[in-house]
Protein backbone atom coordinates (compact mmCIF):
# COMPACT_ATOMS: atom_id res chain seq x y z
CA UNK A 1 0.00 0.00 0.00
CA UNK A 2 2.83 2.38 0.64
CA UNK A 3 4.78 1.95 -1.95
CA UNK A 4 1.67 2.52 -4.57
CA UNK A 5 0.28 5.74 -2.45
CA UNK A 6 3.87 7.08 -2.73
CA UNK A 7 3.89 6.83 -6.47
CA UNK A 8 0.49 8.60 -6.71
CA UNK A 9 1.57 11.46 -4.82
CA UNK A 10 4.34 11.84 -7.10
CA UNK A 11 4.59 14.48 -10.73
CA UNK A 12 6.78 12.33 -12.33
CA UNK A 13 6.77 8.35 -13.27
CA UNK A 14 9.48 5.85 -14.12
CA UNK A 15 9.04 3.19 -16.00
CA UNK A 16 8.97 1.32 -12.86
CA UNK A 17 6.97 3.45 -11.52
CA UNK A 18 4.03 3.05 -14.24
CA UNK A 19 5.03 -0.69 -13.95
CA UNK A 20 4.15 -1.13 -10.51
CA UNK A 21 0.65 0.81 -11.03
CA UNK A 22 -0.54 -1.43 -13.40
CA UNK A 23 0.84 -4.45 -11.22
CA UNK A 24 -1.37 -3.13 -8.09
CA UNK A 25 -4.42 -5.40 -7.06
CA UNK A 26 -6.76 -5.20 -3.91
CA UNK A 27 -6.73 -1.64 -1.94
CA UNK A 28 -3.74 -0.39 -3.76
CA UNK A 29 -5.90 -0.99 -7.50
CA UNK A 30 -8.61 1.15 -5.70
CA UNK A 31 -6.48 3.46 -4.65
CA UNK A 32 -5.23 3.71 -8.06
CA UNK A 33 -8.83 4.05 -9.27
CA UNK A 34 -9.56 6.84 -7.20
CA UNK A 35 -6.45 9.00 -8.16
CA UNK A 36 -7.48 8.38 -11.93
CA UNK A 37 -11.49 9.72 -10.68
CA UNK A 38 -9.57 12.75 -8.58
CA UNK A 39 -7.31 13.94 -11.43
CA UNK A 40 -10.47 13.76 -14.17
CA UNK A 41 -12.30 15.51 -11.74
CA UNK A 42 -9.69 18.71 -11.61
CA UNK A 43 -8.48 19.05 -15.31
CA UNK A 44 -11.27 17.69 -17.42
CA UNK A 45 -14.42 17.47 -14.89
CA UNK A 46 -17.04 14.88 -14.60
CA UNK A 47 -18.82 15.72 -18.45
CA UNK A 48 -19.23 13.05 -20.66
CA UNK A 49 -19.33 13.49 -24.12
CA UNK A 50 -21.25 11.40 -26.70
CA UNK A 51 -19.67 10.40 -30.17
CA UNK A 52 -22.28 8.76 -31.95
CA UNK A 53 -20.62 5.71 -33.82
CA UNK A 54 -21.22 5.14 -37.57
CA UNK A 55 -20.02 1.88 -38.57
CA UNK A 56 -20.93 2.54 -42.78
CA UNK A 57 -19.19 -0.62 -43.83
CA UNK A 58 -17.16 -4.10 -42.90
CA UNK A 59 -15.01 -4.72 -46.27
CA UNK A 60 -11.56 -4.26 -45.26
CA UNK A 61 -8.48 -4.52 -47.49
CA UNK A 62 -6.03 -5.48 -44.26
CA UNK A 63 -5.73 -8.98 -43.09
CA UNK A 64 -4.70 -8.22 -39.05
CA UNK A 65 -4.57 -11.62 -37.20
CA UNK A 66 -6.77 -9.97 -34.08
CA UNK A 67 -9.82 -8.73 -36.15
CA UNK A 68 -13.12 -10.33 -36.93
CA UNK A 69 -13.41 -8.39 -39.93
CA UNK A 70 -10.23 -9.13 -41.86
CA UNK A 71 -10.20 -9.47 -45.55
CA UNK A 72 -9.62 -13.27 -45.02
CA UNK A 73 -12.64 -14.22 -43.01
CA UNK A 74 -15.06 -15.55 -45.15
CA UNK A 75 -17.86 -16.13 -43.07
CA UNK A 76 -18.68 -12.51 -42.47
CA UNK A 77 -21.75 -10.77 -44.13
CA UNK A 78 -19.68 -7.80 -45.85
CA UNK A 79 -22.14 -4.72 -45.98
CA UNK A 80 -21.86 -1.28 -46.70
CA UNK A 81 -24.27 1.73 -45.64
CA UNK A 82 -25.57 3.79 -48.33
CA UNK A 83 -25.10 7.65 -48.24
CA UNK A 84 -28.75 8.24 -46.79
CA UNK A 85 -28.27 5.82 -44.38
CA UNK A 86 -25.42 7.65 -43.28
CA UNK A 87 -26.86 10.57 -43.23
CA UNK A 88 -30.16 9.31 -41.56
CA UNK A 89 -27.71 8.53 -38.63
CA UNK A 90 -25.87 11.85 -38.23
CA UNK A 91 -29.09 13.48 -38.38
CA UNK A 92 -30.19 11.70 -35.54
CA UNK A 93 -27.43 12.39 -33.39
CA UNK A 94 -27.76 16.18 -34.65
CA UNK A 95 -31.51 15.97 -33.43
CA UNK A 96 -30.59 14.13 -29.91
CA UNK A 97 -27.93 16.30 -29.51
CA UNK A 98 -24.62 14.05 -29.22
CA UNK A 99 -22.71 17.01 -30.25
CA UNK A 100 -20.25 14.38 -32.34
CA UNK A 101 -20.22 11.75 -35.08
CA UNK A 102 -17.71 9.06 -35.73
CA UNK A 103 -17.43 7.68 -39.07
CA UNK A 104 -15.86 4.19 -39.00
CA UNK A 105 -15.41 1.33 -41.22
CA UNK A 106 -12.69 -0.86 -42.37
CA UNK A 107 -9.74 0.55 -44.28
CA UNK A 108 -10.20 1.20 -47.85
CA UNK A 109 -7.22 3.80 -49.58
CA UNK A 110 -9.14 4.07 -53.40
CA UNK A 111 -10.09 7.65 -54.59
CA UNK A 112 -13.71 7.09 -54.24
CA UNK A 113 -13.61 6.11 -51.60
CA UNK A 114 -11.54 9.28 -50.18
CA UNK A 115 -14.47 11.12 -52.90
CA UNK A 116 -17.32 9.73 -50.93
CA UNK A 117 -15.98 10.50 -47.39
CA UNK A 118 -14.84 14.22 -48.41
CA UNK A 119 -19.00 14.36 -49.90
CA UNK A 120 -20.03 12.97 -46.65
CA UNK A 121 -18.06 15.27 -44.46
CA UNK A 122 -19.47 18.12 -46.52
CA UNK A 123 -23.40 16.89 -46.29
CA UNK A 124 -23.15 16.06 -42.49
CA UNK A 125 -21.42 19.66 -41.67
CA UNK A 126 -24.50 21.12 -43.76
CA UNK A 127 -27.63 19.09 -42.05
CA UNK A 128 -26.63 20.13 -39.16
CA UNK A 129 -25.63 23.87 -39.83
CA UNK A 130 -22.20 23.34 -38.40
CA UNK A 131 -23.07 21.67 -35.44
CA UNK A 132 -21.71 17.86 -35.16
CA UNK A 133 -17.83 17.55 -34.71
CA UNK A 134 -16.80 15.10 -37.30
CA UNK A 135 -14.24 12.28 -36.03
CA UNK A 136 -12.87 9.76 -38.55
CA UNK A 137 -11.43 6.05 -38.22
CA UNK A 138 -10.87 4.96 -41.53
CA UNK A 139 -7.43 4.04 -41.22
CA UNK A 140 -4.14 5.16 -43.09
CA UNK A 141 -4.56 6.97 -45.94
CA UNK A 142 -2.25 9.60 -47.86
CA UNK A 143 -1.44 12.75 -46.99
CA UNK A 144 -3.16 14.61 -49.50
CA UNK A 145 -6.27 12.45 -48.53
CA UNK A 146 -6.03 13.37 -44.88
CA UNK A 147 -5.84 16.80 -46.07
CA UNK A 148 -9.01 16.70 -48.18
CA UNK A 149 -10.93 15.56 -45.40
CA UNK A 150 -9.37 18.04 -43.37
CA UNK A 151 -10.20 20.90 -45.53
CA UNK A 152 -13.93 19.54 -45.64
CA UNK A 153 -14.63 19.81 -41.74
CA UNK A 154 -13.50 16.46 -40.48
CA UNK A 155 -11.49 17.63 -37.41
CA UNK A 156 -10.30 14.44 -35.49
CA UNK A 157 -9.18 11.38 -36.38
CA UNK A 158 -8.59 7.69 -34.82
CA UNK A 159 -5.95 5.72 -35.80
CA UNK A 160 -5.04 3.09 -33.04
CA UNK A 161 -1.55 1.93 -33.12
CA UNK A 162 -2.15 -1.40 -31.12
CA UNK A 163 1.02 -1.68 -29.82
CA UNK A 164 4.33 0.00 -30.37
CA UNK A 165 6.30 -3.20 -29.76
CA UNK A 166 7.51 -3.51 -33.23
CA UNK A 167 8.12 -6.76 -32.88
CA UNK A 168 4.52 -7.54 -31.16
CA UNK A 169 3.14 -5.72 -33.90
CA UNK A 170 4.61 -8.47 -36.39
CA UNK A 171 2.93 -10.66 -34.60
CA UNK A 172 -0.34 -9.12 -35.10
CA UNK A 173 -0.09 -8.90 -38.70
CA UNK A 174 1.02 -10.05 -41.82
CA UNK A 175 4.49 -9.19 -42.90
CA UNK A 176 3.67 -7.06 -45.85
CA UNK A 177 3.58 -3.68 -47.35
CA UNK A 178 -0.20 -3.17 -46.27
CA UNK A 179 0.50 -3.58 -42.58
CA UNK A 180 3.81 -2.04 -41.96
CA UNK A 181 4.19 -0.45 -38.48
CA UNK A 182 6.30 2.40 -39.65
CA UNK A 183 3.64 3.47 -42.09
CA UNK A 184 1.28 3.41 -39.49
CA UNK A 185 3.55 5.96 -37.47
CA UNK A 186 4.07 7.69 -40.40
CA UNK A 187 0.34 8.40 -40.53
CA UNK A 188 0.29 9.56 -37.07
CA UNK A 189 2.61 12.26 -38.01
CA UNK A 190 0.71 13.57 -40.88
CA UNK A 191 -2.56 13.79 -39.13
CA UNK A 192 -1.14 15.62 -36.08
CA UNK A 193 0.82 18.01 -38.81
CA UNK A 194 -2.52 19.04 -40.31
CA UNK A 195 -4.37 19.80 -37.56
CA UNK A 196 -6.22 17.02 -36.21
CA UNK A 197 -6.89 16.50 -32.92
CA UNK A 198 -4.57 13.07 -33.40
CA UNK A 199 -5.93 9.96 -31.35
CA UNK A 200 -4.77 6.36 -30.97
CA UNK A 201 -4.63 3.31 -28.43
CA UNK A 202 -3.90 -0.09 -28.29
CA UNK A 203 -5.31 -3.31 -27.28
CA UNK A 204 -4.95 -4.51 -23.71
CA UNK A 205 -4.23 -8.13 -22.81
CA UNK A 206 -3.09 -9.76 -26.40
CA UNK A 207 -1.31 -12.79 -26.56
CA UNK A 208 2.51 -11.75 -26.51
CA UNK A 209 2.07 -8.59 -24.43
CA UNK A 210 3.87 -7.96 -21.12
CA UNK A 211 3.17 -5.01 -18.66
CA UNK A 212 6.52 -3.38 -19.60
CA UNK A 213 5.32 -3.01 -23.65
CA UNK A 214 2.36 -1.51 -22.40
CA UNK A 215 3.99 1.10 -19.95
CA UNK A 216 6.07 1.62 -23.46
CA UNK A 217 2.60 2.23 -24.66
CA UNK A 218 1.97 5.06 -22.15
CA UNK A 219 5.14 6.47 -22.36
CA UNK A 220 4.73 6.61 -26.16
CA UNK A 221 1.27 8.56 -25.53
CA UNK A 222 3.04 10.91 -23.27
CA UNK A 223 5.75 11.54 -25.91
CA UNK A 224 3.73 12.00 -28.83
CA UNK A 225 1.88 14.12 -27.08
CA UNK A 226 -1.65 12.48 -28.14
CA UNK A 227 -4.81 14.68 -27.96
CA UNK A 228 -6.94 11.42 -27.62
CA UNK A 229 -6.94 7.57 -26.88
CA UNK A 230 -9.27 4.75 -27.16
CA UNK A 231 -7.97 1.51 -26.15
CA UNK A 232 -9.86 -1.60 -24.16
CA UNK A 233 -9.64 -5.08 -23.52
CA UNK A 234 -8.37 -7.57 -25.95
CA UNK A 235 -11.49 -10.23 -26.80
CA UNK A 236 -10.48 -12.84 -29.11
CA UNK A 237 -12.71 -13.75 -32.22
CA UNK A 238 -13.17 -17.23 -33.33
CA UNK A 239 -12.00 -16.59 -37.03
CA UNK A 240 -8.89 -15.25 -37.10
CA UNK A 241 -4.88 -16.70 -36.47
CA UNK A 242 -4.83 -15.05 -33.34
CA UNK A 243 -7.51 -17.04 -31.74
CA UNK A 244 -5.43 -20.13 -31.26
CA UNK A 245 -3.10 -18.35 -28.51
CA UNK A 246 -6.42 -18.02 -26.56
CA UNK A 247 -4.63 -20.54 -23.64
CA UNK A 248 -1.90 -17.85 -23.46
CA UNK A 249 -4.28 -14.92 -22.35
CA UNK A 250 -4.80 -13.63 -19.12
CA UNK A 251 -8.15 -14.75 -17.00
CA UNK A 252 -11.06 -11.93 -19.08
CA UNK A 253 -11.58 -10.49 -15.50
CA UNK A 254 -7.84 -9.91 -15.49
CA UNK A 255 -7.71 -8.10 -18.57
CA UNK A 256 -11.19 -5.97 -17.76
CA UNK A 257 -8.91 -5.12 -14.38
CA UNK A 258 -5.75 -4.64 -16.38
CA UNK A 259 -7.47 -1.89 -18.92
CA UNK A 260 -9.55 -0.08 -16.05
CA UNK A 261 -5.88 0.47 -14.69
CA UNK A 262 -4.38 1.31 -18.38
CA UNK A 263 -7.22 3.91 -18.07
CA UNK A 264 -6.23 5.40 -14.48
CA UNK A 265 -2.96 5.63 -14.82
CA UNK A 266 -3.21 7.32 -18.40
CA UNK A 267 -5.49 9.83 -17.02
CA UNK A 268 -3.02 10.44 -14.13
CA UNK A 269 0.13 10.75 -16.79
CA UNK A 270 -1.90 12.76 -19.27
CA UNK A 271 -4.26 14.92 -17.18
CA UNK A 272 -6.19 17.04 -19.94
CA UNK A 273 -5.98 14.17 -23.05
CA UNK A 274 -9.86 13.28 -23.72
CA UNK A 275 -10.12 9.18 -23.23
CA UNK A 276 -12.54 6.68 -24.41
CA UNK A 277 -14.56 4.21 -22.47
CA UNK A 278 -14.18 1.54 -24.93
CA UNK A 279 -17.66 -0.66 -26.11
CA UNK A 280 -15.29 -3.86 -25.15
CA UNK A 281 -15.49 -2.82 -21.43
CA UNK A 282 -19.11 -3.44 -21.39
CA UNK A 283 -18.38 -7.21 -23.47
CA UNK A 284 -16.54 -8.39 -20.19
CA UNK A 285 -18.65 -6.50 -17.38
CA UNK A 286 -22.39 -5.11 -18.54
CA UNK A 287 -21.21 -2.26 -16.25
CA UNK A 288 -17.70 -2.07 -18.38
CA UNK A 289 -18.10 1.64 -19.91
CA UNK A 290 -19.18 3.33 -16.47
CA UNK A 291 -16.13 1.24 -14.80
CA UNK A 292 -14.30 3.32 -16.96
CA UNK A 293 -15.87 6.65 -16.94
CA UNK A 294 -15.42 6.35 -12.86
CA UNK A 295 -11.73 5.94 -13.18
CA UNK A 296 -10.76 8.64 -15.69
CA UNK A 297 -12.46 8.07 -19.46
CA UNK A 298 -14.85 10.83 -20.37
CA UNK A 299 -15.58 9.93 -23.45
CA UNK A 300 -18.72 7.31 -25.04
CA UNK A 301 -19.58 6.43 -28.70
CA UNK A 302 -23.00 5.82 -28.46
CA UNK A 303 -23.96 3.02 -31.93
CA UNK A 304 -26.09 4.98 -34.13
CA UNK A 305 -25.27 2.35 -36.56
CA UNK A 306 -28.76 0.85 -37.79
CA UNK A 307 -28.94 -2.06 -35.67
CA UNK A 308 -29.62 -4.47 -39.03
CA UNK A 309 -25.97 -4.18 -39.55
CA UNK A 310 -24.47 -4.04 -36.04
CA UNK A 311 -23.65 -7.95 -35.49
CA UNK A 312 -21.62 -7.67 -38.99
CA UNK A 313 -19.54 -5.50 -37.54
CA UNK A 314 -17.66 -7.85 -35.45
CA UNK A 315 -14.26 -6.97 -34.67
CA UNK A 316 -14.55 -9.06 -31.84
CA UNK A 317 -17.18 -11.40 -30.53
CA UNK A 318 -19.81 -11.11 -27.82
CA UNK A 319 -20.02 -7.32 -28.95
CA UNK A 320 -22.78 -5.37 -26.84
CA UNK A 321 -25.77 -3.50 -27.62
CA UNK A 322 -26.23 -5.17 -31.35
CA UNK A 323 -30.35 -5.89 -31.09
CA UNK A 324 -30.46 -1.94 -30.02
CA UNK A 325 -31.85 0.73 -32.15
CA UNK A 326 -29.62 3.94 -31.71
CA UNK A 327 -33.14 5.56 -29.60
CA UNK A 328 -32.74 2.80 -27.34
CA UNK A 329 -29.03 3.07 -26.78
CA UNK A 330 -29.50 7.12 -26.05
CA UNK A 331 -32.19 6.58 -23.31
CA UNK A 332 -29.70 3.34 -21.91
CA UNK A 333 -26.55 5.31 -22.12
CA UNK A 334 -28.50 8.34 -20.14
CA UNK A 335 -29.44 6.43 -17.25
CA UNK A 336 -26.05 4.98 -17.15
CA UNK A 337 -23.25 7.92 -17.36
CA UNK A 338 -25.88 9.12 -14.63
CA UNK A 339 -24.78 5.98 -12.31
CA UNK A 340 -21.10 6.37 -13.03
CA UNK A 341 -21.58 10.45 -11.41
CA UNK A 342 -20.93 12.28 -14.55
CA UNK A 343 -23.21 14.56 -16.76
CA UNK A 344 -23.28 14.18 -20.36
CA UNK A 345 -22.44 17.01 -22.55
CA UNK A 346 -25.20 17.33 -24.81
CA UNK A 347 -24.49 19.60 -27.89
CA UNK A 348 -21.19 20.39 -27.02
CA UNK A 349 -18.07 19.13 -29.07
CA UNK A 350 -16.05 18.23 -26.26
CA UNK A 351 -12.68 18.81 -28.05
CA UNK A 352 -9.73 17.42 -26.25
CA UNK A 353 -8.24 20.22 -23.40
CA UNK A 354 -5.19 18.84 -24.31
CA UNK A 355 -4.85 19.94 -27.98
CA UNK A 356 -6.90 23.55 -27.18
CA UNK A 357 -3.74 24.38 -25.02
CA UNK A 358 -1.07 23.02 -27.09
CA UNK A 359 -2.68 25.38 -30.18
CA UNK A 360 -2.73 28.05 -27.67
CA UNK A 361 0.75 27.86 -26.88
CA UNK A 362 1.42 27.44 -30.53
Amino acid sequence: MGAISTILEQSSFSHSDLEQLLMCEGNEMRLLFSKGSTVKEKFVGNKVYFRGLVEFSNVCDKDCYYCGIRRSNLSVRRYNLTDSEILDAALFADENRFGSVVLQAGENSSPAFADRITNLITRIKQLSDGRLGITLSVGEQSDMVYRQWFEAGAHRYLLRIETTNQSLYRKLHPDDQLHDFNRRMDCLHSLRAIGYQTGTGVMIGLPFQTNGDLVNDLLFFQEFGIDMVGMGPYIEHSETPLHKFRHELLPIQERFDLSLKMIAVLRILMNDINIAAATALQAIDPLGREKGIKVGANIIMPNITPGFYRNDYSLYENKPCVDEEPAQCKGCLDARIALADGEIGYGEWGDSIHFINNKRKG
